[in-house]
């Protein structure tokens, strides 16, 4: 047992009060777990989109105060009632998706939407319909069942998976969204084919997921799709075979970019993915699918109440659209084989880290992030 077990930790996290304000560096209080919950010192935490889309305000279920943060690892501190598969010590990533293995979701092989905490997580709290944090007397609320950025955090026991203690833990927290998300599309929600032709709206951390998801697929034409040209270098160096700006494309009046690429590729793409969360590049992206059999994949996530739009013959014409969420990866099954993927070498996660920071520098890392400078920044809580 860990020396702290049992007790109320005090430890640093980054507080967001309210919604389009600076995260705060607070001291909070973490209460021990309860049945079926884990405590885990989180040693790294990476910063999404995914969090600062709840920090702008654009999150209709969004909750204040809160500790955000969903991309993280780190060891288990301890272990509450009940919980079998996890030991203090243990290596673990928290999983905003679960898995319990019990519910009709987690038994059917077609979707890895556990639905058994999903209200409780989407309320803020734990399984119990209660909070683990507290600062200044006030109640913290939960984030994604995950809240990373705390030095500490409790989550439900099928929000967590052990990984191989072999894999660096600053690294293997970028499988808690991102990376896993991108990657995961391609094999598991679309299952693109050898030689398929793949396009791709949004050179981000997910984008290039995508784009290393269908090289390893074999596909044969891989094209990136960003208004930022500086993106376009790594989207090259993680398997993309060419990438176009739409703005510097001279479309005559009345074209739209869409016809334009069904028009100079082959009447479209085998595969086409949406990245940015932009319901326009979504119509884009379906409709770029090539004729009788494209597939088009929604990953980025619109804002609150935004609706796609497209004309039914795009779809009568043999177009189908569809959507992911973590890549159709069932959560606790597969990160610790993506972790090993990582170890024999057969997936990056180094190179998709462009910035490192402490805790105490988090809003630089959001700031950076909103410039599209950075793909994934870590941020340790420990000093080197």
């Amino acid at each position: 047992m860990s020396s702290t077990a049992g007790q109320v930790i005090n430890c640093k996290a980054a507080v967001a009060w309210s919604a389009k304000s600076p995260l705060s560096i607070e001291t909070i209080q973490v209460a021990p777990p309860k049945a079926h919950e884990v405590r885990v010192k989180i040693l790294f935490t990476a910063v999404c989109h995914t969090d600062a889309y709840t920090l702008d305000g654009h999150d209709p279920e969004g909750l204040f105060p809160v500790v955000l943060g969903h991309e993280g690892s780190g060891v288990v501190e301890s272990v509450g009632e009940g919980v079998t598969g996890f030991a203090v010590g243990d290596h673990v990533v928290p999983l905003y998706v679960p898995q319990c293995k019990e519910c009709e979701y987690c038994k059917n092989p077609k979707t890895n939407l556990c639905q058994k905490i999903r209200i409780s997580q989407g309320n803020g709290f734990m399984p119990d319909g209660t909070s683990r944090f507290t600062c200044n007397g006030k109640q913290l609320f939960h984030f994604m069942g995950c809240s990373t950025f705390s030095e500490y955090t409790v989550v439900a026991d099928i929000s967590l998976c052990k990984v191989n203690k072999e894999a660096p833990l600053e690294k293997v927290s970028l499988l808690g969204c991102g990376i896993s998300t991108g990657y995961g599309a391609v094999l598991n929600t679309c299952k693109v084919e050898e030689g398929s032709t793949v396009a791709v709206w949004g050179l981000g951390a997910v984008g290039l997921a995508v784009i290393m998801g269908a090289k390893a697929a074999g596909a044969k034409r891989i094209i990136g799709i960003d208004l930022i040209e500086s993106k376009f270098e790594s989207a090259k160096f993680f398997g993309a075979t060419e990438c176009i700006n739409p703005k510097s494309v001279q479309l005559p009046d009345g074209k739209s970019f869409q016809a334009w690429l069904v028009e100079n590729y082959d009447g479209g793409f085998d595969y086409t993915f949406e990245c940015i969360g932009n319901v326009h590049t979504m119509r884009q992206a379906l409709e770029a699918a090539h004729k009788g059999w494209g597939v088009s994949c929604i990953i980025g996530v619109a804002g609150a109440g935004q609706e796609i739009a497209t004309r039914p013959f795009q779809l009568v014409t043999g177009r189908t659209w569809k959507g992911t969420a973590f890549g159709g990866w069932k959560s606790v099954d597969s990160v610790p084989k993506l972790v090993e993927d990582y170890l024999n070498k057969k997936l990056l996660i180094d190179e998709f880290i462009t910035h490192r920071y402490h805790i105490d520098d988090i809003n630089t890392a959001f700031d950076v992030l909103h410039k599209g400078e950075s793909l994934r920044s870590v941020l340790a809580f420990e000093k080197n």
